[in-house]
């Protein structure tokens, strides 16, 4: 044998892994596109945090600070919250890979829900950890159903609240429910990335979940309504001795300065968040009703985006309504990943993507 030919080999399970697939961004030969399979906001970021992103430049030879107090200074002052409960994230996405590292090993459970963040799962099995997986109901997280799943091992239950690709929310009262049934040893963790777009009185970000135990995450995006999704920011509000936990793995200067700098001013600027959140709630409510009315079946939505639902009976297909689009200049989600191979999933994007897209699915469902 050769051992000069023999490559090193991942732990094991780590090829079992089915790696992540970003939304598509291009429709080749076209000069236009509207890309609406990544749920960015159609407004872009404050100018605000653009002036701060460019006045950081003027300083990148240096490092950014470690603990981005400016940012959990800005988050706290806006949200009413202890800078101390604040960790801070390159993106949403390291912050649910750090709690996994650090709270999940060989022999621990994780549960996630049937159609929920990819993420969950890759960060769960990379930890050495196993996903359970339980099924919704009605495209809607089932409660009783993970509940019912909790066992001895179960270390961690991921609920994304509103959900994605479906759009859906569980009521604070279900989430306190589905709490109290936890044993202490089981952390929940609420991603809450489209929590500013929700605006239901029964729903609740899990703020004060947070405050008053010692088991609960939550996690929130600087990459959906405040348009900063290149900058990759995240953060959690925790118990304190997770904050403290996850501060002892995470890399020092996860944070860039200029990424920081303009966190922090997007998060102040709420009036024009309160924008985003006005075109978003306008729009979503037109264009649900609008693919609906051509035979659409949409999930009910409190996000910026709708899942559409393509019917099977009558030979429509989720990928030929795809081709139908991206030809056209579209770009939506396919989901089939997320256990909806007959749907797709649109972001609520400006006015003429918007009527766009609805003009091109009504004349797709003319054809069929």
């Amino acid at each position: 044998m050769n051992l000069a030919l023999k490559s090193p080999e991942p732990r094991s399970g780590i090829l079992d892994i089915a790696a992540y697939v970003p939304g598509k961004e291009i429709a080749p030969g076209l000069a236009k596109v509207h890309k609406l399979s990544s749920n960015e906001t159609p407004l872009g970021a404050s100018p605000r945090a653009i002036e701060a992103f460019q006045k950081a430049a003027f300083n990148l030879e240096r490092y950014p600070d470690g603990q981005a107090n400016a940012l959990k200074e800005a988050i706290a002052a806006v949200h009413g919250l202890n800078a101390a409960n604040i960790l801070c994230g390159n993106g949403s996405d390291e912050l649910l890979g750090l709690l996994c590292q650090t709270y999940l090993g060989p022999g621990d459970e994780g549960i996630v829900t049937q159609h929920g963040f990819l993420v969950y799962r890759i960060q769960i099995a990379a930890s050495g950890g196993t996903p359970v997986t339980v099924s919704e109901r009605d495209e809607r997280v089932d409660v009783d159903a993970i509940i019912a799943a909790v066992t001895e091992r179960t270390r961690i239950v991921f609920i994304a609240n509103p959900g994605n690709p479906t759009g859906t929310y569980v009521p604070v009262d279900e989430v306190r429910r589905l709490h109290a049934a936890l044993p202490a040893g089981a952390l929940l963790v609420l991603d809450a990335a489209y929590a500013e777009y929700v605006r239901r009185n029964d729903y609740e970000a899990g703020l004060e979940l947070v405050s008053s135990n010692r088991n609960v995450v939550m996690t929130r995006t600087f990459s959906k309504i405040y348009g900063l999704a290149g900058l990759r920011i995240g953060w959690m509000y925790a118990p304190r001795d997770v904050v403290e936990a996850l501060d002892r793995v995470r890399g020092p200067f996860n944070l860039n300065a200029p990424a920081i700098a303009a966190g922090a001013a997007a998060i102040r600027d709420q009036a024009f968040i309160a924008e985003a959140g006005d075109h978003n709630q306008k729009w979503l409510a037109i264009v649900s009703q609008a693919l609906t009315k051509i035979g659409l079946r949409v999930t009910p939505s409190v996000t910026n985006f709708v899942l559409i639902h393509f019917p099977a009976e009558a030979g429509m297909s989720a990928g030929d309504a795809d081709s139908y689009l991206t030809s056209r200049g579209f770009i939506l989600r396919a989901v089939g990943a997320y256990g909806f191979p007959n749907a797709l999933r649109m972001t609520i994007g400006t006015k003429e993507a918007n009527e766009g897209v609805v003009a091109a699915l009504t004349e797709f469902m003319g054809r069929k």
